[in-house]
């Protein structure tokens, strides 16, 4: 089950952190950009090389990486290569990876989405897989025909998705937070879907294939889906340049300080740009990926036990 080696790893390595690689190739430090070359090729294997020693940096230190597709895609095909060889090394080297691409469509597209990122790709010669990654953000606003495909393919495959409750960006409430005929919110009812969904899927340590994105700018959200969601992994975006704390991240976290990790992108990839790590330097950018993500490991762990 994805969440009971999610947890083993975030146990091992004392870090319910997930290092977002969101990369841009303006975030990319000039000596990689120089000897890779121009247009789209050139910017993808930068933004590969860039991962690479990103991901050697950090695999000891967090259980998870979290490549966002959007980053990739507009760098055309380079791009989608260098995401897909992203996501190999960073297996290869241990850590589990959350494919954050946030799709869903009818059932029958839905299955072809499961199978690229969670199963399989049936060819005349076999089955192989595709993109090959350990878990997948998902819409769950298409409804029940439009997730099974990928509650199934976790079941099969031994994966995990984590469906959009509680988003972390400013106007999520412009829906989310909206009132239903019944006095529930929006984000509510979708919660008790997400519980739904996972009941037949639950892990050895009590945690559902079928996880929640809960924001960490909505603390008291978060606190209340904990109870509504009490199987459900948490996935929590908006840690640090967002501008959610520790302490509003751990808000989602169940009572034993488990059931969540939290995401932080443009904080840990870019450290190197921060005053906070500025005796690295431009040539030091993976150590001072290395060196935030595990100070924010510190913050969190902290605001655990502060907590409890």
């Amino acid at each position: 089950m994805f969440t009971d080696k999610l947890i083993q790893a975030i146990e091992q390595k004392k870090s319910p952190v997930v290092a977002g690689l969101d990369p841009k190739i303006e975030y990319v430090p000039q000596l990689i950009r120089a000897q890779a070359g121009g247009g789209l090729e050139g910017a993808a294997a930068a933004i590969w090389e860039y991962n690479r020693q990103l991901i050697d940096a950090l695999c000891d230190v967090v259980p998870a990486v979290k490549p966002q597709l959007a980053y990739y895609e507009m760098y055309g095909l380079p791009g989608i290569a260098a995401f897909y060889k992203t996501v190999a090394y960073a297996r290869e080297k241990g850590l589990l990876v959350i494919a954050d691409g946030k799709r869903n469509d009818i059932g029958s597209t839905a299955e072809a989405y499961a199978s690229a990122f969670l199963g399989h790709t049936t060819l005349p010669e076999g089955n192989v897989v595709s993109l090959g990654a350990d878990a997948l953000t998902v819409n769950g606003y298409l409804g029940t025909d439009g997730v099974k495909p990928f509650v199934d393919c976790c079941k099969a495959n031994n994966k995990g998705i984590f469906i959009l409750v509680k988003t972390s960006n400013k106007s999520s409430g412009d829906l989310q937070d909206m009132f239903l005929q019944d006095g529930k919110k929006v984000y509510e009812l979708m919660a008790s879907y997400v519980d739904s969904w996972g009941a037949d899927s639950i892990g050895e340590k009590g945690y559902s294939a079928v996880g929640a994105v809960v924001g960490a700018t909505y603390p008291e959200e978060a606190y209340t889906l904990r109870k509504l969601m009490k199987r459900a992994f948490f996935l929590v975006p908006g840690y640090g340049t967002q501008g959610g704390s520790a302490a509003d991240a751990v808000a989602g976290f169940d009572e034993n300080g488990r059931g969540a990790i939290v995401n932080a992108s443009r904080s840990i990839i870019c450290a190197y740009k921060s005053s906070k790590w500025q005796q690295y330097g431009e040539a030091g950018f993976a150590e001072a990926a290395r060196a935030e993500a595990m100070a924010m490991a510190k913050d969190i762990n902290e605001a655990l036990e502060a907590r409890s």
